[in-house]
Parts: structure tokens; C-alpha cells; sequence
């Protein structure tokens, strides 16, 4: 019985931590490192940072990145133009761990701040083209009707296999949902987590949907949102979806 009654007490002050956590409260007193099983992003509280701060600090992504956000090669994600709370969770989750990447441990030494800071820094940004080419070696033609598949897929989804239209959460123009940042009645923006993707580099696109479609990233309801999508996604499907958001310039 004292047993149920310590087990009841310690399951209660983790719930009122992690409450407290996202309230914000007493937001002078550090709060408590918390490792839940997944990050809940459905009511996640809005992202706000200092983007001259964040720039100061971004000196070390652009080797990858770029100075002005955009991937200096096809694996590395464009930055620029990305939503602050999209990429904010993203650096959360490295910073985590839970699934291996090489940029966890660069990521490891950033505190709260500095991710915040970040994640407003890129987000001032303007979208930024994928690459045309692979260092010197000019990229091969995109197939039109890849592209076509691609776009196709992306407005209407694929309702034989069970692929949803990715605009219903991107937007129809692949920057994000419209007035992603306005919160509904319950006080919750729950799209400004999720990212823009136009004009996003194929190569990493490609990587990120077969990762959701082997089930390899499961740390927040975002992942599993995606990880059910991408279990429906053959390659042929993610080569084409990949290939024509890769191709929208900010026109």
C-alpha cells in the first residue's frame, strides 16, 4: 500500500512539472530538465527569440547552412524563411537525441536561448532556392512528368494508397498554412510547428520522408503525424514529391 501511495505521489509532481514546464510560470526560475517519452506539440506555447542574438550565433551553421540560410549542399536544409517554431522543435529533438544524427552533437552545447535566438534568426530570413547544381557538376533535368507526379501528389494526395494532399498542413503554396501564427479559440497555433517546405533541398526531403516512411523518428505527435503518411509513400512517390517542392522558386 505504501508502495502505490510513493508511486501515485512521484507520477503526480512529474505531471505538475511538466505542466508548470509549459505554462511558462515563474519563468526567472530555470525550469527542471524534463525527458518525456515524446514531445506533445499540439499546444506547444508560441517560439519568440532575439534574431540579432540568433545571428551572432549562427556563425558555425552556415558552413552548412550558408550566411543567408540556404544548404551549400543538396543534403543540408535550406534555413531561411523556415518557421521559428518548426525549426526551434527540430533543435529540440536533435538536442535530444532519441534517434542518431550528425548534428546532435552540435546542437548539444546550445541552451534554451540560443535555440530560441535561432529559430528567430533563420525565420527573418527570406526563402532561399534549392541548389541547381552539386558543386561544379550542373544538375541533370528534372523529368517533367516527375514533376508533375510531385505536384499532383502534393495538392491531391494519392486517395488509392491512403496519401493525404501534404497541403492540408503545408499549404497550397508549400510556405506553410495560412495564419499559422493566429491562434484559434482555444488560445493554440497548432500549424506554426509545422514547416515550410517550398523550394526545400530534394536530396534532404528525400532522406527525411524515408526516414518518417522506415518509422526511424518517433519524438513528437509531428513525427507520428508523418510516420503514418510516410509508411504510405513509395520511392517513386517521394522521389517525385521531393523533385517538385525542390523546384518552387519564391514567385
Amino acid at each position: 500500500m505504501k508502495g502505490s501511495t510513493l508511486l501515485l505521489l512521484v507520477l503526480a509532481g512529474s505531471l505538475l512539472g511538466l505542466a508548470h514546464a509549459a505554462s511558462g510560470a515563474d519563468d526567472e526560475t530555470p525550469a527542471p530538465a524534463l525527458h518525456p517519452r515524446y514531445l506533445d506539440l499540439r499546444a506547444a506555447p508560441r517560439i519568440a527569440g532575439n534574431a540579432a542574438a540568433g545571428k551572432e550565433k549562427s556563425l558555425v551553421c552556415s558552413a552548412c547552412h550558408g550566411e543567408d540560410g540556404g544548404g551549400t549542399a543538396p543534403p543540408f536544409p535550406n534555413l531561411g524563411g523556415q518557421r521559428a517554431d518548426f525549426f526551434y522543435w527540430q533543435l529540440v529533438e536533435l538536442k535530444r537525441g532519441r534517434h542518431p544524427s550528425p548534428m546532435t552533437p552540435l546542437v548539444s552545447t546550445l541552451d534554451d536561448q540560443d535555440m530560441r535566438d535561432l529559430a528567430a534568426y533563420y525565420a527573418s530570413l527570406p526563402l532561399h532556392p534549392a541548389r541547381a547544381d552539386a558543386g561544379d557538376t550542373p544538375a541533370e533535368p528534372v523529368d517533367a512528368a516527375l514533376l508533375e507526379r510531385g505536384r499532383d501528389l502534393y495538392l491531391h494526395g494519392d486517395g488509392a494508397k491512403g496519401i493525404p494532399p501534404c497541403q492540408g498542413c503545408h499549404g497550397p503554396d508549400a510556405r506553410g498554412m495560412r495564419d499559422a501564427d493566429v491562434a484559434d479559440r482555444n488560445g493554440r497555433t497548432p500549424y506554426a510547428t509545422f514547416p515550410v517546405l517550398r523550394g526545400q533541398q530534394a536530396t534532404y526531403l528525400q532522406n527525411k520522408l524515408a526516414e518518417y516512411r522506415d518509422g526511424d523518428l518517433q519524438d513528437s505527435t509531428s513525427d507520428f503525424i508523418m510516420s503514418g503518411v510516410g509508411k504510405r509513400l513509395d520511392e517513386d512517390s517521394i522521389q517525385a514529391v521531393s523533385a517538385w517542392l525542390s523546384s518552387l522558386r519564391e514567385d
